[in-house]
């Protein structure tokens, strides 16, 4: 009778394991078609994802954050993207190479535009570095959005401005007037006036901020402010070239009345410091990860198929001894 109990007991247990055999290797249905990405929203998280999404900051600093101590700013700041990786997306090689703002980390261009979307999204979700997943406060379309942001949008305007004076080099001042007075002076003032913001713990108007940081200038024409109305210039069909027109006529035009703020200058040498990390992305961490992806997928059905062939051996010894 305990024979014919063990029996039924293994052979129940081996059909509940072919089963999940069966399962695990069925075809995967192809996902349906996800929805288009929405590249200024993509932007503007990028530059706060916070505002952007009307949440608070998580408390405490972002952990890569801790990798640095150059930078001494702290808490919301140091969840947002632009902290690290700069307005030109070009982090310890462009703008925030020195200076108040200089961390050290990596830039996402031109590499960015080097991986396909996602690649992108799983290094957000820290598949490639567990301190760098947002995956926590940013849902699958906001990562999305921030990846094809990343890929299709992300241009150098660093050929384009003296690293010196921050002046733009080449642009059209007219068709820069012609583009302010349509979809900015409504609401800036065409003296730049109206509204101010917030710069090196000054608040100083828009030509001051032309003058000091045309990075976040250009990005924040191009992508709105998080968190505001403001018109985005993206979803005009404007090109870069057309932000950098506007930028030209707002330094050379507007005025940058804002006392007690340095000559606009950047160093023009590199600050040379070791890289602090980031999200990391070279050759051997991609192999990596490739494996540990499949070791993943593949683990669960080898594990089965041990088991399985280890219930049949069993259940065929109990038969020859009896």
């Amino acid at each position: 009778m305990k024979t014919r109990m063990l029996l039924y007991g293994l052979i129940f247990t081996a059909a509940v394991l072919i089963g999940l055999v069966l399962v695990a290797a069925r075809p995967v249905v192809a996902a349906p078609p996800a929805q288009e990405a929405d590249i200024a929203r993509g932007g503007a998280l990028y530059d706060n994802w916070m505002a952007a999404l009307g949440v608070e900051a998580p408390a405490g600093n972002m952990p890569i954050w801790d990798r640095q101590t150059n930078n001494t700013r702290s808490g919301p700041d140091t969840w947002r993207c632009v902290s690290c990786h700069g307005w030109d997306y070009q982090g310890n090689q462009g703008a925030y190479r020195s200076g108040t703002n200089f961390t050290g980390f990596p830039g996402v261009y031109p590499s960015s535009q080097e991986k396909s979307v996602d690649e992108l999204v799983g290094i957000l979700k820290g598949e490639q570095d567990p301190e760098h997943d947002f995956s926590a406060y940013l849902d699958d379309a906001a990562l999305t959005d921030v990846a094809t942001f990343l890929k299709d949008a992300t241009v150098d305007d660093n050929e384009f401005i003296d690293m010196t004076t921050l002046k733009v080099k080449e642009g059209d001042q007219a068709h820069g007037q012609s583009l302010y007075d349509e979809t900015c002076a409504s609401c800036h003032g065409a003296d730049g006036q109206t509204i101010t913001f917030r710069f090196e713990g000054q608040s100083v108007p828009l030509g001051a901020l032309a003058d000091r940081d045309p990075w976040r200038f250009l990005h924040k024409t191009r992508f709105g402010t998080p968190g505001t109305d403001m018109v985005v210039g993206h979803n005009f069909g404007r090109t870069a070239q057309d932000g950098r027109d506007v930028l030209l006529y707002a330094q050379d035009t507007l005025e940058d009345n804002a006392p007690g703020l340095p000559e606009p200058a950047l160093e023009q040498d590199r600050v040379e410091q070791p890289d602090r990390g980031g999200p990391a992305s070279n050759f051997f961490t991609g192999i990596l990860t490739a494996i540990s992806v499949m070791i993943a997928g593949l683990g669960l059905n080898i594990l089965i198929f041990a088991v399985l062939a280890g219930m049949i051996m069993l259940l065929v010894w109990v038969v020859r001894r009896r």
